[in-house]
């Protein structure tokens, strides 16, 4: 076929297409009474077909529509960026296939596979935001004290998982992990509100968490010192200066700046297994992001079958609507009480998040892999150590 044939072929099955009843049907003032019908639905049908407010929704509109809308044709009116954007937005909150979403819309699963990526690049754009690491040691000191009170001096909770895809091709093994699955990484920074500080998304699976870390930019600036922390100062009732640190699980490697738990298990009232308590009783915090955002954006609930750049995007876009839904009134469906796992005299309390998440599910720990620590963090691992254990302990006496 030469250039016009295939012009002309590709305009048929365009038509074809079109001449469908469901297509023919989906009209301006369809679409519009569709999305009234839901909003004044009392049960919330809205929020639970895009996850947030009507609302939240025409604000994200109002932000995407310049970069999202299309012009109209002589051959149709174009999709409305208002039907583009909950398509993307009911895509994410449910992992349904773009086939189901073409009975759902009215669209053809063609377009729609064009649709979600636009649309996710956009709210990347005017949500790029959302995420952001402080920049001042004042900001620092505001994070560190929603963790103060567990754990002082604690200025983040940082985790990695993989977010499992199927094998792309002609890679090889560069995205087989341990799991002996396809995936890529995503490592985050989380504050006591459950957003996201920071997040890298895209290094292959099989690369571990130390080394995701190691050629991230966060290590980059924890290495170069441009992260502007706070200055190390002596915790209260001590002399001894102690940095601002980062709490972490085993698959992170002990350094100055970051603190994982202490590895095997512990004697019930040790120094060692009361350190461990605080720290995990604080790290809870990043494990319940990284829960909710799984629960509620389904796209995750099983392998995503696209390729490494588009799955980078949808949880970019993800992490991004997660952060904005909770700084919203979307956030009251989104996080009711009682979602999230707390802590109570040492002991979990799980959250409802828990009972959405499978086995399936595309977000999945890393390998935990023993490293040797430098001296320097070996004593301030200690020093945190010596003053949970004095405090707790030697309030009883």
């Amino acid at each position: 076929m030469d250039a016009v044939e295939v012009a002309a072929a590709t305009a048929y099955c365009a038509f074809a297409w079109w001449m469908k009843n469901i297509h023919r049907n989906r009209t301006t003032q369809t679409i519009e009474n569709q999305f009234l019908e839901l909003n004044f639905e009392p049960s919330g049908e809205f929020k639970n077909l895009t996850r947030l407010n009507y609302t939240d929704f025409q604000y994200l509109l109002s932000k995407v529509s310049p970069i999202i809308s299309k012009k109209d044709t002589h051959w149709r009116l174009a999709i409305p960026a208002k039907l583009r954007l909950a398509i993307t937005l009911r895509y994410l909150a449910t992992g349904d296939s773009f086939k189901s979403l073409h009975f759902l819309f009215k669209v053809s699963s063609e377009i729609i596979s064009k649709i979600v990526p636009e649309v996710c690049t956009a709210l990347v754009e005017v949500l790029k935001d959302q995420v952001k690491m402080p920049s001042t040691q004042n900001e620092w000191l505001v994070v560190e004290k929603g963790f103060s009170k567990n754990f002082p001096h604690a200025i983040g909770a940082m985790d990695g998982k993989h977010i499992v895809i199927q094998c792309p091709s002609h890679t090889g093994s560069e995205y087989y992990n341990y799991k002996k699955t396809f995936s890529i990484v995503l490592l985050a920074v989380v504050d006591s509100n459950y957003q996201f500080m920071f997040a890298d998304i895209g290094s292959q699976g099989r690369i571990s968490d130390g080394g995701v870390l190691r050629n991230s930019i966060l290590w980059q600036k924890i290495s170069e010192n441009n992260l502007n922390l706070p200055t190390p100062c002596p915790l209260p009732g001590s002399d001894e200066p102690l940095p601002y640190v980062f709490l972490c699980d085993g698959a992170f490697a002990l350094s100055t700046y970051i603190m994982k738990p202490y590895p095997g298990n512990h004697e019930f009232g040790s120094e060692k297994r009361l350190f461990n308590e605080k720290l995990s009783g604080s790290r809870v915090l990043v494990k319940n992001t990284f829960g909710i955002l799984a629960s509620r954006f389904r796209i995750f609930r099983k392998p995503i079958a696209l390729n490494t750049e588009k799955v980078t995007l949808l949880t970019m876009t993800c992490i991004l609507l997660h952060n904005f839904i909770r700084k919203n009134n979307s956030n009251q469906m989104y996080a009711p009480p009682g979602t999230f796992d707390t802590y109570i005299f040492f002991t979990m309390i799980t959250g409802s998040w828990r009972q959405d998440i499978q086995d399936s599910c595309a977000i999945r720990p890393l390998e935990v892999i023993s490293r040797l620590p430098t001296t320097n963090a070996i004593k301030i691992r200690e020093a945190f150590t010596a003053y949970f254990y004095n405090n707790i302990c030697g309030s009883q006496i």
